[in-house]
């Protein structure tokens, strides 16, 4: 059963509703713009952890993507699947929001120097939709996150041997990420139709964290990941976009600093080799 928000609470919030508030992201989203005095609704799956706050929202049941009194909708990307399954996701919840009468939708999307990766088609599909929707928007192309970074080259029996090659990646906190995405999303009428850049501000390697964890580094070819990954109990859309990073980093794709990440944050970004470092352990 769906617990319905106490509107007078919300009040201040002018129905701020962030999507996947029970995700790694978007979790850290909704707990910073309740720490900055607002009450966004959170929209999940599971909205009895956010008690009056929680609301039911899964975008594979459209009887659930109930937007009503929502003004600005925080839509955090649903890319964990094929690109028709995200597509669908998003053309559904944007549909939704529509006819709900939202008026401004901040969407996380994929860093521009991403598009050589393997999962960056739905993200540019979900830029346009928005882009030719009834709404104004915001756009925050994300870069690839510090700990995702520290997962994939993770040392094996004490080496790393994750194919990133001299490549560097402007990797970025999660928690960075949140944080812009929290500025923008309290203070929407500052960023309409604005895309911004989140990027890292300074540019990993693997021989970096190689060196951080005190353990050689030795990339294999990717012929030779792409096998490993065969056996490593993932779904069958997941090797490509891993192999497609393991490329794009490789091949200097995807070590530019150039963002807005700083001007967002109104800080400088959180060093990423700490948090890859401990992701990576």
């Amino acid at each position: 059963m769906r617990l319905v928000p106490n509107q007078n609470h919300l009040k201040g919030s002018a129905m701020l509703l962030v999507t996947g508030a029970s995700g790694n992201l978007g979790a850290l989203v909704h707990a910073g713009l309740v720490e900055k005095g607002l009450a966004p609704l959170a929209g999940t799956r599971t909205p009895a952890r956010f008690a009056a706050l929680g609301r039911m929202l899964d975008f594979d049941d459209p009887a659930t993507l109930d937007l009503s009194g929502v003004q600005t909708l925080l839509l955090i990307s649903a890319g964990y699947g094929e690109d028709d399954v995200v597509i669908a996701r998003h053309h559904r919840v944007i549909s939704a929001a529509e006819q709900a009468g939202v008026r401004h939708v901040i969407y996380t999307s994929l860093t521009g120097a991403g598009d050589h990766l393997a999962f960056a088609l739905a993200h540019r599909w979900t830029e346009q939709r928005l882009q030719r929707s009834s709404m104004t928007w915001t756009i925050l192309r994300n870069g690839l996150y510090a700990e995702l970074f520290g997962l994939l080259a993770a040392p094996i029996d004490g080496v790393i041997t994750a194919p990133f090659g001299d490549g560097a990646l402007a990797a970025v906190t999660r928690q960075d990420l949140a944080d812009a995405a929290v500025a923008v999303a309290a203070a929407p009428q500052a960023h309409l139709n604005r895309c911004y850049e989140l990027v890292g501000s300074v540019a990993l390697t693997a021989a970096e964290l190689a060196a951080a964890l005190d353990v050689p580094y030795k990339p294999v070819a990717l012929a030779d990941q792409r096998r490993a990954l065969a056996h490593a109990n993932l779904l069958p859309f997941q090797p490509p976009m891993v192999m497609s990073m393991y490329s794009a980093v490789a091949a200097g794709f995807l070590g530019s600093v150039d963002g807005d990440l700083a001007t967002l944050l109104a800080r400088a970004p959180r060093p990423a080799l700490p948090v890859a470092v401990a992701a990576s352990q």
